[in-house]
């Protein structure tokens, strides 16, 4: 099964917010939706990153790598380098 790490940004308070998932689309209009508690009060969102993995672990460690990163620098890097990448989809 794939899984993927995404970066979704708040249009409300131009805040990003990092997780996991197998389906990203579903996940992405989870959120949407307000279904989930930590980002119902930031919506909407749209999608500005994410990076496939082979399995489950490896998407969490990534996840968890991505989100202690002191200051959100490499989070903007990583960002940057792929808002213009095939990477960055179009839901």
């Amino acid at each position: 099964m794939r899984y993927f790490v995404y970066i979704i940004k708040s249009e409300k308070d131009d805040k990003n917010y990092i997780g996991f998932t197998s389906d990203i689309k579903k996940r992405l209009e989870w959120h949407n939706a307000g279904k989930n508690v930590s980002t119902r009060y930031r919506i909407p969102f749209h999608l500005i990153y994410y990076k496939e993995f082979g399995n489950k672990a490896s998407a969490m460690k990534y996840e968890t790598w991505l989100k202690r990163q002191k200051g959100g620098i490499r989070i903007k890097k990583i960002i940057n380098t792929y808002s213009q990448s095939a990477e960055v989809a179009q839901w």
